[in-house]
């Protein structure tokens, strides 16, 4: 099966994009061999601004174009785009609702040996908690590149989470993407398993393994995580049990969202798969995963505790 960083599939979608769309303009923080926009600049030299190592300014400048009737996307790494430039995103950006796609690569765990410093593990927390900021989180690399396009034809501030890490296809290229809506991947009856990002694949295999246990595992893509999918969060929770699936923290990610909804309208058992109030380290990204139990195996283990409650 074919395997793809999402951050490829970004810069690819934003150098097809660069010709339909003349307003989209894409800024860089000196990483643009790293975030893949040195696409984009080659295809489009005029466009393209390299700020520098200066991601608060990155992000005021993609302010400024926006306010000029452009499409800015600012990109960087997840952990300076949602951490060093915070203030700047929340200020300038989302508290005006300015048209900014702040696109984030290298995102979670998986971007291996550049350890905890640079694995941002909090991201999706912080962009969902701004008020205006819609939050997307693709599977994989069409996904990313469906994703682009819809965040480049939305009027607001989006935040795209990309990863170094290539993870296998998902989805064929006629899959349709919907910025607030979720995806069903596999039915079933027994235990929904609902993920996003890097860890859809292993719902997937993990549903494989539950099946061959005798158990019938729903998977539920979540791209989305704000604004996020209630009524296919309803839907899953008919399945009596729910385990989240996530390569960020547990905390104010995927897995607190679907408990927000759940809490309010349809209490649920269900377990979160995630990090646990923990930095990363560094290591090769299989071994991460394995080690911050973020598997199909780790799924499979949950899917079997919370059904058994």
């Amino acid at each position: 099966m074919t395997k793809i960083a999402t951050r490829e599939a970004y810069g690819q979608a934003l150098a097809d994009l660069g010709d339909e769309i003349k307003d989209i303009v894409v800024l860089d923080a000196d990483l643009s061999g790293s975030t893949k926009t040195s696409m984009f600049a080659k295809k489009f030299p005029e466009r393209f601004f390299n700020i520098g190592i200066a991601e608060q300014d990155l992000m005021g400048t993609a302010a400024g174009f926006a306010t000029c009737g452009k499409i800015p996307f600012a990109s960087t790494f997840a952990i300076f785009a949602t951490g060093r430039a915070f203030e700047q995103v929340r200020n300038s950006i989302c508290y005006p609702k300015l048209n900014v796609k702040v696109a984030a690569t290298h995102a979670g765990l998986t971007v291996g040996e550049d350890g905890a410093t640079h694995q941002s593990v909090e991201d999706l927390a912080l962009m969902r908690s701004v008020p205006n900021m819609t939050v997307i989180n693709p599977a994989d690399a069409v996904e990313a590149k469906k994703a682009v396009r819809a965040a480049a034809l939305y009027e607001g501030p989006v935040y795209l989470r990309f990863g170094r890490f290539e993870v296998e296809t998902v989805f064929n290229d006629d899959y349709k993407f919907e910025i607030g809506k979720g995806s069903v991947l596999r039915k079933g009856r027994d235990v929904a398993i609902i993920a996003t990002g890097i860890m859809v694949i292993e719902a997937l295999k993990a549903a494989e393994i539950l099946k061959n246990e005798g158990l019938d595992a729903m998977v539920v893509n979540i791209s989305t995580l704000k604004p996020i999918d209630e009524d296919i969060i309803l839907d899953a929770a008919k399945c009596k049990a729910i385990v989240t699936a996530e390569e960020h923290s547990v905390i104010g990610g995927l897995g607190s969202a679907v408990a927000e909804v759940l809490s309010e309208k349809m209490p649920t058992p269900m377990y979160r798969v995630g990090i646990r109030d923990q930095f990363g380290q560094s290591g090769k990204p299989e071994e991460l995963l394995k080690l911050y139990h973020l598997t199909a195996q780790d799924i499979v283990e949950a899917a079997k505790m919370v059904k058994n409650r």
